[in-house]
């Protein structure tokens, strides 16, 4: 660059500069190691909440950030929710260029505004006002600001700088205040070795963190929430949607719902009560009693989502569905509940949060937490969990949505910190018996049956309710390494007692070997071939965590071509180690006849950051093994 285009670019700089606001809004002065693995910077976030009284809140959010790229976009965040018990009092969004010079000026009403709930919500008054903006250009710089009012006092913003992975933080902060009948509760979680400024004095609490890194998500980890830097907040004294409460433990928490929120919901019709008596009458066994009413609700209502009342917490009463046949998970919830204790069985509301993370209720902080609920029927063995919002899930099967994770059980008596089913590694099977044959064309025939329990399970049983195309296309995506595939039959059988899933399927596929000459090759694990390897990381910076466990054995049959004969085997195969084992076996049984035993466990379990090259190495080295060849040569 000559000397004249230099001094032009500068002056240039230099009158935008000038017009800026705020020279934090220009993307030029972002530090190199915020930009490093980052789609966005977070230049300044500032939350401030002001409780005015127990029915009385104010948020204020004023959130700078610089966008480097398409991925960044969602990180903006600019977005309001309300409803008839939130208001807006302040939102707009300024948008700067690269050099901080404001481009564009967005006000309320310019803001997009959206029902907040999916298109499966039958009703909800809770609305979305958010920013819909397509930038020209990056860099650019959004500088977004809102504040609402709300009666509720039950969700107070918790203070979370790094919301996203691939987003730095140059700035954040977060201030509270309270007045002195309120009782302020926090629960700092992850600030070890974070730049972290903390001060407290009578009704005012402050954080601020600077210069966080931008978060890279790694394969077989804790949950993002579960390692990055939190404080949770709550009031022992709060409103819900005009209906106030005091509560510090868990127990109290509990009464507060049943009593509040739960109770008052059990009023079914006299005739379904005397119908679901009659409907168990000849069952001695109270479980057998559950199961069949499970099925009740399950032939007679479906989920729909229905956001309202009490923040969305309160269920619509038992003679609601009853009526209309639908609920969300709180109604339909209640509604098993208020069926079971028609005819003596003691179950209970349970809140939870659901979803493959299995993100725990914090035991050691109480306030309002979770996402979902389900229902929990004590026994003397053991506690029965029953989701109540599927209309397939055999009896006391909750899968991964549910599974292994602390949850909140309401009871009169109060609440109570239960954990629901960990599905141990030895019952997430899936047994696989077989046989192929392989022609001497090289086209393979197969013949494979396969069950599955536990997560295995649960990973498979909804195969039965997809149309042909689909079930035929997740059919050939399992078994994808294999071209040109075509099933000839599928049976499919879901027995709901056992919890058990089999399959059971016939296919045919050409060119399944290489040929070269007079020799032969091919894979002798066809049915069951492991092709992942876990993604490799220079630098590994978090634990290892495997959530789920599994045991796969497989027995297969291998009739060879006629007119050939083997050149040579894989070798049988045993490895151990802390992470699971692997193990094959085989055995010639005739001329043409193989026969092949495999047995893959992996074993859940948190290990070292340490650890994690040799978990890959075990990973890879049974993705090698599964891909072993077969070599033949004519005789």
């Amino acid at each position: 660059m000559n000397l004249k285009n230099s001094i032009g670019i500068l002056v240039l700089f230099v009158c935008y500069v000038s017009h800026s606001q705020d020279l934090n809004y220009t993307s030029l002065t972002i530090p190199e190691n915020l930009k490093k693995n980052a789609n966005a910077v977070i230049r300044s976030d500032e939350v401030n909440v002001v409780i005015k009284s127990i029915d009385e809140m104010v948020i204020t959010k004023k959130r700078v950030i610089t966008v480097l790229n398409g991925k960044g976009k969602n990180s903006v965040r600019a977005r309001v929710r309300y409803d008839d018990g939130i208001k807006i009092r302040t939102l707009q969004a300024l948008v700067f260029n690269s050099f901080g010079v404001q481009i564009k000026k967005i006000r309320k009403n310019d803001f997009r505004d959206v029902s907040a709930v999916s298109g499966g919500t039958l009703y909800s008054d809770s609305r979305l006002k958010y920013l819909d903006y397509t930038p020209v250009s990056y860099p650019y710089t959004i500088e977004f600001i809102s504040e609402i009012e709300t009666n509720n006092t039950a969700f107070i913003p918790r203070f979370f700088p790094l919301q996203n992975s691939y987003v730095s933080v140059e700035s954040s902060s977060y201030g509270i205040e309270y007045p002195e009948q309120i009782t302020l509760r926090k629960k700092e979680n992850n600030l070890e070795g974070v730049d972290v400024t903390f001060k407290e004095s009578e009704g005012l609490i402050s954080y601020q963190i600077k210069n966080m890194e931008a978060f890279e998500p790694e394969s077989y980890s804790p949950s993002f929430s579960g390692v990055v830097p939190n404080v949770f907040f709550a009031s022992k004294q709060f409103s819900l949607e005009g209906v106030n409460a005091e509560v510090e433990t868990w127990d109290d928490f509990g009464k507060w719902m049943y009593k509040d929120l739960i109770k008052d919901a059990y009023d079914l019709p006299v005739s379904t009560i005397e119908k679901i008596k009659d409907l168990v009458k000849n069952e001695k066994d109270d479980i057998e009693k559950a199961k069949k009413i499970y099925q009740y609700v399950q032939d007679k209502t479906r989920y729909i989502s229905v956001q309202v009342g009490i923040g969305g917490w309160k269920p619509y009463s038992a003679s609601y569905v009853d009526r209309l046949g639908y609920g969300d998970c709180k109604a339909l919830t209640n509604y098993t509940m208020s069926l079971l204790k028609a005819v003596g069985i003691e179950s209970n509301y349970t809140v939870l949060y659901a979803g493959d993370s299995q993100m725990n209720i914090d035991k050691d902080f109480t306030s309002i937490q979770g996402n979902h609920v389900c229902l929990s029927i004590p026994t003397a063995n053991e506690t029965i969990w029953l989701e109540c919002t599927s209309q397939k899930s055999p009896f006391g099967f909750i899968g991964d949505f549910t599974d292994d994770r602390d949850v909140l059980v309401i009871t009169p008596e109060g609440g109570k910190i239960k954990h629901t089913k960990k599905y141990t590694t030895e019952e997430n099977t899936q047994i696989l018996k077989g046989n192929y044959s392989i022609s001497n064309e090289g086209d393979i025939t197969a013949h494979v049956q396969v069950s599955s329990k536990g997560i295995q399970y649960d990973d498979k049983f909804n195969i039965e309710n997809y149309d042909d195309r689909d079930r035929d296309m997740a059919y050939k995506k399992r078994w994808r390494y294999i071209n040109n595939i075509s099933f000839d039959a599928i049976v499919l059988e879901n027995d709901k007692d056992s919890i058990q899933f089999t399959e059971t399927l016939s296919f045919t596929a050409k060119n399944y070997t290489k040929n070269a000459g007079t020799r032969m090759l091919f894979s002798i694990n066809a049915l069951n071939r492991n092709r992942h390897v876990p993604d490799r990381y220079r630098k590994r910076t978090l634990p290892v965590k495997v959530k789920r466990g599994f045991v796969d054995k497989d027995n297969v049959t291998i009739t060879l071509p006629e007119g050939y004969k083997i050149e040579s085997l894989p070798k049988n195969k045993t490895i151990e180690n802390k992470f699971g084992s692997y193990k094959t076996k085989i055995t010639v049984q005739g001329d043409n006849t193989l026969n092949y035993k495999r047995e893959f466990i992996v074993k859940d379990g948190e290990y070292p950051k340490e650890d994690y090259t040799k978990f890959r190495a075990f990973y890879k080295e049974v993705s090698k093994m599964d891909n072993a060849k077969i070599a033949l040569i004519k005789k």
